[in-house]
């Protein structure tokens, strides 16, 4: 199945991509969402200098009609966010491409990594055009025989990890300088970090098994 990564433009009709334009160095990690055609819901972690002042906003736009705050502290901020105006999701939703959570939106952009059937990247386009909504391949991969182990995102954090130090003994940087590094959030780091070692690790036993697996069917 093809591999593609899109680079999204948030419109602005939507309150996270004029209001992440508005504060191009704050980061908004999209834990969990989901939508229908009136209504969207997304659970939403705000990073950057004065979370509480961007969250005030967020309850200012019209098409914001509830905004629950579940966790606050320096730097961050982490609320539940209900609108009529759940546009992307609609699109990405209606398009059969399964949202990999959590995603980032920063500067009024968010970046899509997916490997799908051919025929539902030829909708995802269409469905895009179809809303208005901006998009630029970045990257395409024909024929992927299977889904690659490792998003780019995740490459890129554990090769740093690794290039840092991070794993040796004893450790030479911490996950707190490895998140400043790459310039994104304690937490979001962490969560890549376990995802990539995750799969890695359970490639790794599966591919010890499947050897040991040959060696017992073997004849003496």
């Amino acid at each position: 199945m093809p591999y593609a990564k899109l680079t999204i433009t948030v419109p602005d009709a939507v309150w996270i991509g004029e209001l992440s334009q508005t504060y191009p160095d704050t980061s908004f990690r999209v834990l969990a969402a989901t939508a229908n055609t009136a209504t969207g819901v997304a659970r939403i972690e705000i990073i950057g200098d004065d979370p509480d002042a961007v969250r005030e906003e967020i309850r200012g736009y019209d098409s914001v009609t509830d905004l629950t705050v579940f966790e606050t502290e320096p730097g961050m901020s982490r609320v539940q966010v209900k609108t009529t105006v759940p546009l992307l999701l609609s699109a990405l939703q209606d398009s059969g491409v399964p949202l990999e959570m959590p995603f980032e939106v920063r500067g009024g952009e968010m970046t899509l990594e997916a490997t799908i059937p051919q025929q539902t990247l030829s909708e995802l386009g269409e469905t895009l055009d179809e809303f208005g909504i901006h998009y630029t391949v970045e990257r395409i991969q024909q024929d992927v025989d299977s889904d690659p182990l490792l998003t780019d995102r995740q490459q890129l954090v554990l090769d740093e990890a690794i290039d840092r130090g991070y794993y040796d003994t004893p450790r030479e940087t911490t996950l707190v300088n490895l998140a400043d590094e790459l310039g994104m959030a304690k937490s979001t780091c962490s969560e890549i970090l376990h995802r990539a070692e995750g799969r890695v690790l359970k490639q790794y036993r599966s591919d010890d098994r499947d050897a040991m697996a040959e060696v017992a069917a073997s004849p003496d």
